[in-house]
Parts: structure tokens; C-alpha cells; sequence
């Protein structure tokens, strides 16, 4: 399996734009800048889309964890922050943090909080990260 996506940019960093689309066509000529990055432009950014990412392939992560388990989620919500850092060789994503709500008939909170970790750490975009990957766990009755 073999995913896509394509950037143009166009001006220098500060007053440059640019533009990001998909292979699906979901992202189309999406427009992403400096401004969208490191102030609060409309568009897109890179750690924006790392987090939805990160997020959407930890959910499926944690669901597939808990039905190897035995327990079928009713649903898992997650919501990834992805913090961008001043680092000495410039800028680095330092830092993921996951938050997880997930309503699970019949699991309890050891069962629930062991297969979170295990997703954690199983999930593709998580191998794919060097930053600092922290989790919050919440188990909905």
C-alpha cells in the first residue's frame, strides 16, 4: 500500500504561500503559509495534518487493540496536539500528546488503559514519530 500527497510553494518563507493536495482529492489546492503555521492564518499546516493523522490512525489503532480483547468500541474519539518547538538546529516536533475518550461495553479500566497503551505504541504514525508521545485515557460509561 502506497499513499500520496503533493505541495507546491511559491515566495520566500514569510511571504510565500502554498498549496496542499491528496491523491484522494480530500485536500485539493488547500492553502497553507506562514502565516497559517506560526500565527493564525486561515488554512492549513503541516503539524495540523500530522495531528489528524496521528489521530485517526490511533483510533483505529485502539479499536483494533480492543478487538483483539474481545470488546467491540462503541466509538473511540481522539484528539492529537502536536507541539512545535524552537529547537538549536531551528524547529522540531517535539512533543505529541493523545487524548482518547472511547465508550467500550464490558471493558474494564485496567483492560481499556492496556489496550490504549498498546495502541500507543502499535499505531503506524506513532513508529513513524521521534518526538515525546504522551496519552490521557478516558473510559465512558
Amino acid at each position: 500500500m502506497k499513499r500520496s500527497a503533493s505541495a507546491v510553494w511559491t515566495g520566500d518563507l514569510k511571504g510565500g504561500k502554498g498549496q496542499i493536495s491528496s491523491e484522494s482529492g480530500v485536500l485539493e489546492n488547500s492553502q497553507y503559509s506562514f502565516s497559517t503555521r506560526f500565527e493564525e492564518g486561515k488554512g492549513t499546516n503541516p503539524e495540523e495534518l500530522i495531528a489528524a493523522a496521528h489521530a485517526g490512525c490511533y483510533s483505529m489503532a485502539l479499536s483494533n487493540e480492543l478487538a483483539g480483547a474481545g470488546l467491540s468500541p462503541e466509538s473511540v474519539e481522539t484528539r492529537a496536539s502536536v507541539t512545535l518547538d524552537k529547537v538549536e538546529e531551528g524547529f522540531a516536533i517535539t512533543k505529541i500528546h493523545l487524548d482518547v475518550k472511547a465508550k467500550v461495553p464490558g471493558a474494564s479500566k485496567d483492560d481499556f488503559d492496556a489496550a490504549a497503551d498498546r495502541a500507543k505504541t502499535g499505531c503506524p504514525v506513532s513508529k513513524l514519530m521521534k518526538a515525546e508521545i504522551t496519552l490521557e485515557s478516558q473510559l465512558e460509561s
